[in-house]
């Protein structure tokens, strides 16, 4: 007897390395995948304004950094004396604009050479639900916690998403002409509107990336959504905001990922490189310095096994940590 809607997911012929760039860009499954990536020592670019969740928000980051644009003082927002970006999470603010400017347009300079290179972008829709800045009109990709009254909601209409996504994947072949753009929809509800217009929501994200994919940069569509939501199907893979997926429901997608698109041998490094960056943050038991050498230098020894494997990784952070507990006496 089979208990569960098993999701099959066929191996993608486009495989990723870790000679592969790529950028993901858009709600939770940007953050979550791209963080796993990270993690194995792949390259990524993972939502440089940071978390955006409408069509609109993912479409004006790329936009900005094929344009490269130059961030300006007046395209600040302030408020209580602290100057704020409405087109970048709520973590891109400062005291000073000038410092908040800086790290934007250094931001916007670094993902546009990534971007150049990039093999591979994944774009994650997590809502059609739109917040306008009343004074000027514009969507915003975060509201910063400034207050209700100065914004208007909205809900994306399918053609308005087409229209700007179709020209949006026009530039990025002409940006880019050998990158390949893959879809995918997030898993968590909004439901502070309401379950029936979440649902309403995620539709029109579906419908839009069905049309999207006949463009010639889609490359496909990745089914995170239907993972997490027909597959799991139960409220033990959530988080405790019974929204968000879990742990143990982020570590099946990225399997399902990993099976789909890194090769075999690309997957074994991540793996062991996982092990050596994980034990970055290892919470040491016992006080007992011999103990604390002896770990710091097996790993030396698996990252000198892996730097003879893939001598194209970058260990220099991880390398320099653990020589200098290894060398504590």
């Amino acid at each position: 007897m089979n208990l569960r809607t098993i999701i099959k997911i066929e191996p993608s012929d486009l495989k990723i390395d870790h000679a592969t760039p790529v950028a993901l860009i858009g709600s939770c499954f940007a953050a979550e995948i791209g963080g796993k990536m990270a993690d194995g020592k792949m390259e990524t670019l993972v939502n440089p304004f940071g978390t955006v969740y409408n069509p609109v928000s993912v479409s004006n980051t790329i936009s900005a950094i094929l344009e490269n644009r130059l961030f300006v003082e007046k395209d600040l927002y302030k408020h209580n004396d602290r100057y704020i970006s409405l087109l970048h999470y709520t973590n891109f603010s400062s005291d000073l604009p000038g410092t908040l400017l800086d790290r934007i347009n250094s931001n916007i300079a670094a993902s546009r050479k990534f971007l150049e290179k990039t093999g591979f972008l994944f774009v994650t829709f997590g809502t059609a639900r739109v917040f306008r800045i009343k004074e000027s009109g514009m969507i915003v990709s975060n509201c910063h916690k400034l207050p209700d009254n100065l914004f208007i909601q909205e809900q994306l209409k399918l053609d308005e998403i087409i229209l700007l996504w179709t020209k949006l994947l026009d530039d990025l072949r002409a940006f880019n002409k050998d990158l390949k753009v893959i879809f995918t929809v997030s898993p968590v509800r909004y439901l502070k509107e309401g379950a029936h217009n979440n649902q309403v929501n995620k539709s029109i994200l579906f419908l839009a990336v069905e049309e999207l994919l006949k463009h010639s940069s889609s490359a496909g569509y990745f089914p995170a959504y239907e993972l997490i939501m027909d597959d799991l199907r139960d409220y033990r893979f959530y988080s405790e905001d019974m929204l968000h997926p879990s742990k143990t429901a982020v570590d099946y997608v990225w399997e399902a990922f990993a099976d789909s698109f890194l090769t075999s041998g690309a997957l074994v490094i991540w793996k062991e490189a996982r092990k050596i960056t994980k034990a970055l943050n290892h919470t040491f038991m016992t006080d007992s310095l011999p103990m604390r050498i002896e770990f710091a230098n097996e790993m030396l020894r698996l990252i000198a096994s892996l730097e003879q494997k893939a001598p194209w990784i970058d260990f220099s952070g991880e390398l320099k940590y653990f020589q200098d507990i290894a060398s504590s006496f």
